[in-house]
Order: C-alpha cells, then structure tokens, then sequence
C-alpha cells in the first residue's frame, strides 16, 4: 500500500489561530459547505484579507481544521491505549473507551471525518487524504491489534472492528440508541473471544 501524502499546512500566527477556531466551531456545527469566509472572518475578528493571508483558501482552512481535529484524537487515543497496557485484546476495547470519551467532550454531532465525506467527496479536494487518511489509519490499527491478538483471521477481524467502531461513531452522532460505544465494546469483546487463537478447541481435562 502506498503511503499517502501528507497535506500542506500553514504556520499559525495567533490570527490564524483565532480563525481557525472559529471554523471549527461553524464548520462542525453547521457544515462547511454552509459557511463561508466572510462569517468565519466575523467570528475570528479578522479582515477577509488577514484570513486569505494567512490561508489562502477556504480549502486550506477545511484542511487544517480537520487535520488539528485528527491530531488531537489521536493524542487522546494513544493515551488511553498506553494506559490499557500490552495485551492487545484490552488496547482494542480501550479505543472504544477512547472514542465514547472524545465524542462525549467533542463530537456530538457524530464524527467529524464523516461528516466532513457526506460534502467533500472528490479525491482532488485538499481535505479528502485527511478525510481517508483518518479512517485508513484507523483500519491499520485494528488490524495490527488484531494480529497481536494471534486471531486466526487478523484482516478480516481488523476490517470488522473498523466496521463496529464506525457504526458506533453514527449511531452516537444521531441520537439512535444509548451508548453505542459499550454496545460496540461488547461485540467487539466477544468477537475477540472468538477469534482467539484457544476458541473452538477442546477443553484441556
């Protein structure tokens, strides 16, 4: 698999921090194709020429907010996964744990990479390998737990952690039922026990 590039990125002066900030806040609120430049300008105090200055796009700002967002999960994943220790089996139930966290402080609207795919679709957008990179990224790090764990299917039980975790990330964005993330933990639980290397052998007497 071919690394992907990484995105340009901008050096943040505090003007640029105080935009950036308020994109994020509207962007994830309202959805970025329904703010616009002069808003976000508003909302940071800034001249639009002071944001063009500092960005040079909208696009550029979509970017840098979804990759600051990607970087602060990810600080808060690998906390909680150094924290559950080295057996895999407990540091994948720890990124459930992780992702209930971050979504209950930060994502009450749901997942931000998804939201952000259902209006930035086109692989030629700026944003889209921060979009993909994320989830690829974390499809990575299901598999490579799932290998630790010695499953006997390590790929497809990566790809089926990715699928529970993702629905779980949805499912708490609309409100659909209580606590998905513990309903995801608990599937991706017994999936682990099933998966396990002893699973389906005799007892030893």
């Amino acid at each position: 698999m071919e690394t992907a590039t990484k995105p340009h990125r901008v050096r943040m002066t505090p003007a640029a921090v105080r935009v950036l900030e308020a994109a994020e806040r509207l962007f994830y609120d309202r959805g970025i194709h329904a703010v616009g430049v002069d808003l976000i300008a508003a909302e940071a105090g800034v001249t639009k020429k002071t944001l063009y200055d500092r960005f040079g796009s909208k696009e550029q700002i979509v970017v840098e907010y979804l990759a600051g967002r990607d970087e602060r999960w990810r600080a808060v994943l690998d906390g909680r996964l150094d924290a559950a220790g080295d057996r895999a089996a407990a540091r994948i139930l720890a990124a459930f744990e992780a992702s209930r966290a971050w979504s209950e402080r930060y994502g009450a609207k749901g997942c931000s990479m998804v939201n952000a795919h259902a209006e930035i679709s086109d692989p030629g957008h700026p944003a889209y390998q921060v979009i993909a990179g994320q989830k690829q990224w974390m499809l990575d790090l299901f598999t490579g737990l799932a290998r630790e764990t010695g499953a006997r299917d390590p790929d497809r039980l990566g790809r089926t952690l990715m699928l529970l975790h993702e629905g779980a990330l949805v499912a708490h964005g609309m409100g659909v039922f209580p606590d998905p993330f513990g309903a995801a933990a608990d599937q991706a639980g017994a999936l682990l026990e099933a998966e396990s290397p002893a699973a389906g052998e005799a007892p030893v007497r």
